[in-house]
């Protein structure tokens, strides 16, 4: 194999939050990067993360084939992250995970690409009552009947300075006197930190991976939801009170906020936004499986510690506390 400096590898979604430390970890590598989106010129801030010349991007839209098929050419590897938590406008789950997946898999293969990298989530399953995990599990099977020797990866919630959950609650947390503990809060996850997730991308790129396997990614800890909510307000220094909210009545509450999302043309803020379809999300739990554990198709399996969320999320939620960094947590 080429060294990678003499290798360029496609990055569609590069620009968003898992995408901009999987474009750091390529370039750190040597890897010459083409960022796929659909503004490029809202990707420039990318560039400082490699050398000059290193890191470019170019328009591509996934519901037109020919901007696909021409951020693909003269390409030796792709990876696709571009997803969506919540629908929104003609951003549809089935349009972006499923058919999105597909267009980039078959662009890849008519160049003769084998490289592939599929940024799927844990939960994906084609009879899940949830369309994400629907479109998630379609944009795989899209993937591999392309491409025999992609590579998917399926994360539980990724954590990370600009991620989408910590942020979030605590967000929540200090303008509402109360967060709600969905289904009562004993759903499970193992939250993973996003520079982990990038740097199996990086060695899936690198040919380290097994091909055409799907990689099941989680952290150190198993934590319920109850717990995440209580790490929040631990690290933000916030009392709030932990309010269960029984599946069906969460179910109405993220019905009745659709509808007011809707009636606002999306001015909602964005940590009150809650579907019905993330309340069915969390009907079950996002850890990795015994079955991925076994076969060694996990961080442990390829050799990456990962890292805690003590050891990672205070240092961005500190903005949260009322004095900011200048306020020490509780049990400091």
């Amino acid at each position: 194999m080429a060294h990678p400096s003499e290798q360029l590898v496609t990055v569609f979604g590069g620009s968003g939050f898992i995408g901009r430390h999987v474009v750091r970890a390529l370039a750190k590598r040597g890897y010459r990067v083409r960022v796929a989106v659909r503004r490029p010129d809202l990707a420039n801030f990318l560039q400082p993360l490699g050398n000059v010349g290193q890191i470019h991007a170019v328009q591509a839209n996934l519901r037109y084939p020919d901007s696909v098929a021409r951020a693909v050419k003269g390409a030796d590897a792709v990876v696709n992250l571009v997803g969506i938590l919540a629908e929104k406008g003609r951003q549809r789950f089935d349009i972006v995970q499923a058919s999105g997946a597909k267009a980039i898999a078959d662009a890849a293969a008519r160049e003769g690409i084998t490289r592939f990298v599929q940024m799927s989530a844990i939960g994906a399953d084609a009879e899940s009552p949830s369309a994400y995990a629907r479109s998630k599990a379609a944009g795989e099977e899209a993937v591999k009947i392309a491409i025999k020797d992609a590579i998917i990866l399926r994360p539980s919630i990724v954590f990370g300075p600009e991620d989408d959950f910590f942020n979030r609650f605590a967000a929540l947390a200090r303008v509402m006197p109360a967060l709600p503990l969905i289904g009562g809060g004993e759903t499970k996850f193992q939250p993973v930190f996003v520079g982990d997730v990038a740097e199996t991308v990086a060695r899936a790129i690198d040919g380290q991976l097994k091909s055409g396997a799907t990689y099941e990614l989680g952290g150190p800890e198993v934590k319920s939801f109850r717990a995440l909510m209580e790490a929040v307000l631990k690290i933000t220094n916030r009392r709030r009170a932990l309010l269960p909210l029984p599946f069906p009545l969460a179910r109405i509450q993220a019905g009745v906020m659709e509808i007011a999302n809707a009636v606002s043309f999306g001015l909602m803020p964005h940590a009150l936004q809650l579907t019905r379809d993330q309340v069915t999300l969390l009907e079950r739990d996002n850890v990795v499986s015994a079955e991925a554990a076994q076969a060694g198709l996990t961080l442990e399996g390829i050799g990456i510690k990962g890292e805690t969320i003590d050891a990672i999320v205070p240092s961005y939620l500190y903005r949260f506390r009322k004095a900011g960094q200048f306020e020490k947590m509780a049990d400091a």
